[in-house]
């Protein structure tokens, strides 16, 4: 454990993380972990050489390499063999239970990762590399279905690169402009009649807070494909009717600002339901506070309810932008060049649907595994907690409490 100096001058012991308590802590689980990443080595050394092997050069350094770990494999049988029959007492018999022994076990254990990464870098890495190589110098598509995916998507780059970065580029702006967009419509939601409220003031409040309800019922209760089409072709059909041109109208309402309207729309109903529930879980008796400071009815929900309720909100809220990022594949059906459209591009170009197809499942996977350890930092920096699942836009979202 490492530790740190106190105020007093006293050291306290400063607790580390698990990823740092195992590879630097000795324990008792080194021999059972590090033996099945020897294991791994073994059969990536059983593997057949790659064309550029760097190992291939020198069968003596390859041999060494391999018997290490499998002397590895042996003492670990040995040492847990020996904890099974002295299980009672393993920690005060036993010799590799020594805090010495312990200590050499950790050291090794570090040498054998280090071995299976020579392993993995020779016939995984390199020879991913050797399948690049063959496979953007081909002058034709391939049979192999891997060396077919890279020859697919080096010859299609282009198409792909832009689809990715348009896909990015609608979930972050859309999920940012849904943000404040709920914002506005969450404080219309939970607006309540006040006793000095004029006719007009109630008149609003009213209306504000029914088309909260409308907007988010209707929203929700729709598919995001049918509202970009909606969206898409109303839109042409409106400019044109002022007397524009299918050229003019193309240069005003591209399918990329159609999909931007919808995502943003979409996303706006979503984030509305999840503000109200952050804010229905600030207690009611701050507001009374607030109230009874002096304080109108805007002041006290914009200065004491929302920034906490935004707050209880963050891990949603984060939620939507990894939702956007996999729900707006289905934005293609207007022809807007996100991922997907220019998945199925490549896909009619070569006729070869499933190579295509699981590069672009495993982009998304990438695109939301990274998106979402971003925000999970953010939350953590913001105290916010943790994110939470991450639900499609067809889930139902908890209704908030009313006040």
């Amino acid at each position: 454990m490492s530790t740190t100096t106190a105020a007093s001058g006293a050291a306290v012991e400063k607790p580390r993380g698990r990823v740092a308590s195992l590879l630097l802590d000795d324990h008792r689980y080194v021999f059972l972990g590090t033996s099945a990443i020897a294991l791994v080595g073994l059969i990536l050394a059983n593997q057949p050489h790659p064309v550029s092997s760097f190992l291939a050069l020198s069968y003596a350094a390859e041999s060494v390499l391999y018997y290490v770990l499998v002397a590895w494999v042996v003492v670990s049988a040995v040492a847990l063999v020996n904890k099974l029959v002295r299980w009672r007492d393993y920690a005060v018999t036993s010799p590799f239970a020594s805090p010495v022994a312990r200590r050499v076990e950790r050291i090794a254990s570090y040498v054998i990762c280090a071995v299976v990464c020579v392993f993995f870098a020779d016939r995984c890495a390199v020879g991913f590399l050797d399948l690049v190589a063959y496979a953007t110098t081909s002058t034709s598509n391939p049979d192999d279905f891997w060396v077919s995916s890279i020859y697919m998507l080096y010859n299609m780059r282009g198409v792909y690169l832009s689809g990715i970065v348009t896909t990015i580029v609608l979930a972050v702006f859309g999920t940012i402009i849904a943000f404040f967009l709920a914002l506005l419509l969450v404080f219309l939601r939970i607006q309540a009649i006040d006793r000095s409220d004029n006719d007009f003031v109630r008149f609003v409040k009213v209306v504000g807070s029914g088309f909260a309800r409308v907007y988010s019922t209707v929203v929700r209760g729709t598919p995001m494909m049918v509202q970009s089409l909606i969206i898409y072709f109303g839109g042409i059909g409106l400019l044109q009717g002022t007397g524009m041109t299918v050229a003019q109208t193309r240069e005003v309402w591209s399918p990329f600002t159609a999909a931007l309207v919808t995502i943003s729309l979409n996303s706006t109903a979503y984030m509305m339901e999840v503000l109200r529930s952050g804010i229905g879980a600030v207690d009611f008796g701050q507001t009374e506070a607030a109230r009874s400071l002096g304080l109108s009815q805007w002041q006290a929900m914009s200065k004491v309810v929302f920034p906490q309720g935004v707050k209880n909100s963050i891990p949603a809220l984060s939620n939507e932008l990894i939702i956007n990022l996999k729900d707006s594949s289905v934005l293609s059906a207007i022809s807007v060049v996100d991922l997907m459209f220019a998945t199925t591009t490549i896909a009619g170009a070569y006729y070869r649907q499933m190579q295509i197809y699981v590069v672009a499942m495993a982009t998304y996977l990438v695109l939301t595994l990274v998106a979402s350890k971003l925000l999970d930092m953010l939350s953590h920096r913001l105290d916010a907690g943790d994110l939470g699942p991450v639900l499609g836009t067809s889930d139902a979202l908890p209704a908030a409490k009313e006040h």
